[in-house]
């Protein structure tokens, strides 16, 4: 005989303990009132996930007791819950899950493998927990592990040793390209060593610089997929980890993955800090435009307002085509010519420029006289500038501090140039939403006459190519040049992306879809002198 069993994938806002308690209580109502006999929360679901130094403060502390006080009165009898939530005992802090039971705190289990990697820093604040948790429900035993513990097999054969009939994880594992394939694999692994049925459930929502796909997964005894919940997608969710019929979960395309990790993190940025809506800075370039796509999916063409604001060398096609991609998508856009203020700006500064050439401080000019624009926009009515930087850019430095980098949330921040034009393909896969000279024209930051963005970068496959490898995997000069890349191009990578160090610092946040970031996932520091690459040969 089976169990039903509820997985709350569900999103929870960090600290807003009393609002996370109130919806953790109402997700168990509904689940018992559906027959469910038990209801499974993610990892910290108390706190929302991650909560970083405020588990440093004993107020909050204080408050995840109360809540969990709340819960257990209010939910009684009638089903049970395993909920996360940071626990104090005798003078250290653990991440716990919480077995709940006839009203009461049944069991808990202390969380056995803090990562400490990537975005992850937990033994700056937990303890690891040493022993495993075991209960039985209507004739069922369950073992219960968090998050890191299942990747690794000794926690799982501990607590199937300890009589499991079925293993429990709780998550809160953030999405990247490559973490669901990952995931399904480990946890097939785990299915194999134990024989016995695992349920994984994951938070889902965003956080700041992450985002999390939910993906939440049932396998039965023979590590087939039973259930798999939707990505992305919030909701109560119900199966019978017993029930031994396997399921082909349906395929995602990575591009779509993408798509909807870039569209939830600044959903739930701009709803979770409080902004009316959104504008975006229009240039006629691809990388504002798709800035745009994601902007009216996360909060609707209603509450994103678009600034075109051509200079002296902005192209009369590239003011078209933003007028044209607005207008298709809804979105009311308003023209904001820059070029008096520019030839303003450029007369005070004259004397001080003192009959020096034309370079980048003109074009860098321009970028923060639009910067100034934005800005005033979202101050009047109340929005958060979209910054449309993409990760190709912030990279080597092909970005202007305090002009285009400005804003409250930059969706691109991790998407190399590469797979912004995939993203404007995805777009345009059932309908013509991106106009196609958008995608096909040579891209240009159009701030000096005939400029292309070649002149100063190689071609972007060639610099993704290079770039991904150097960032996400720390490759040498030596591994980069034996990959078959020319040397020279190589040390140039290398130059401009330490160089851009400082820039990098004072970069806005933006949503984390690769296995490495800029921003907490990689850090480096800005003053150093680490020779990343051979000194080129003399003669």
């Amino acid at each position: 005989m089976g169990l039903l069993t509820a997985l709350a994938q569900q999103d929870f806002v960090v600290a807003d303990v009393q609002g996370n308690v109130g919806k953790i209580i109402k997700t168990a109502q509904r689940a018992r009132h559906r027959g469910a006999a038990l209801v499974i929360f993610p990892e910290l679901a108390v706190t929302g996930y991650p909560p970083e130094d405020l588990l440093l403060r004993r107020d909050c502390l204080e408050a995840v007791e109360r809540g969990l006080d709340r819960i257990t009165q209010a939910v009684g009898e009638g089903i049970d819950l395993i909920v996360g939530a940071p626990v104090r005992r005798d003078g250290s802090l653990f991440n716990a899950a919480l077995h709940l039971s006839a009203g009461r705190v049944a069991d808990v289990y202390y969380k056995a493998n803090l990562p400490n990697y990537e975005v992850f820093d937990e033994k700056r604040y937990f303890k690891e927990g040493q022993a495993s948790c075991v209960f039985e429900l209507k004739g069922h035993r369950f073992g219960v592990t968090i998050c890191e513990d299942i990747w690794d097999a000794a926690a799982t054969d501990a607590v199937k040793r300890a009589g499991a009939q079925c293993i429990v994880n709780i998550n809160a594992s953030p999405f990247h390209v490559e973490k669901q394939r990952q995931r399904r694999r480990i946890l097939q692994r785990r299915g194999t060593e134990t024989g016995v049925p695992l349920v994984y459930v994951n938070l889902v929502g965003g956080q700041d610089e992450l985002v999390f796909d939910g993906d939440s997964i049932v396998l039965n005894r023979n590590a087939e997929i039973v259930f798999v919940a939707p990505p992305f997608e919030e909701g109560l969710y119900f199966c019978d980890p017993f029930e031994p019929a396997a399921v082909r979960p349906p395929a995602v395309e990575d591009v779509e993955l993408v798509r909807r990790a870039l569209v939830t993190g600044l959903s739930a940025y701009v709803s979770k800090n409080g902004f009316e809506g959104l504008v975006v800075g229009l240039s006629g370039g691809i990388d504002s435009a798709v800035s745009l796509m994601i902007a009216v999916d996360a909060v609707g063409a209603g509450r994103v307002k678009a600034v075109m604001m051509p200079s002296p060398y902005t192209a009369p096609q590239s003011i078209e085509d933003a007028h044209k991609l607005a207008h298709r998508l809804g979105v009311k856009i308003f023209d904001v010519p820059i070029a008096e203020t520019f030839a303003l700006m450029r007369g005070e500064l004259s004397e001080v420029f003192g009959g020096r050439p034309a370079d980048v401080s003109e074009e860098n000019l321009q970028a923060r006289i639009r910067a100034c624009f934005l800005m005033a926009v979202a101050n009047k009515h109340r929005l958060m500038v979209v910054s449309t930087s993409n990760k190709s850019e912030i990279a080597v430095g092909y970005t202007t501090l305090y002009g285009d980098m400005i804003g409250g949330y930059a969706p691109l921040k991790d998407v190399f140039k590469t797979r912004v034009y995939e993203l404007a393909h995805h777009y345009n896969r059932n309908e013509e939403l991106i106009p196609p000279r958008i995608i096909s024209r040579p891209p240009s930051a159009e701030l000096a006459p005939g400029q292309r963005d070649t002149d100063r970068l190689p071609p972007y496959p060639l610099l993704d190519g290079i770039l991904k490898p150097l960032i996400e995997h720390d490759a040498s000069y030596d591994e980069l040049v034996g990959m078959g890349f020319d040397a020279a191009t190589v040390r140039r990578v290398q130059q401009m992306v330490v160089a851009s160090e400082y820039k990098r610092r004072q970069a806005v946040p933006g949503v984390k879809i690769t296995p490495r970031a800029f921003g907490k996932d990689r850090r480096y520091p800005i003053s150093c002198r680490f020779d990343f690459s051979p000194p080129v040969p003399s003669g």
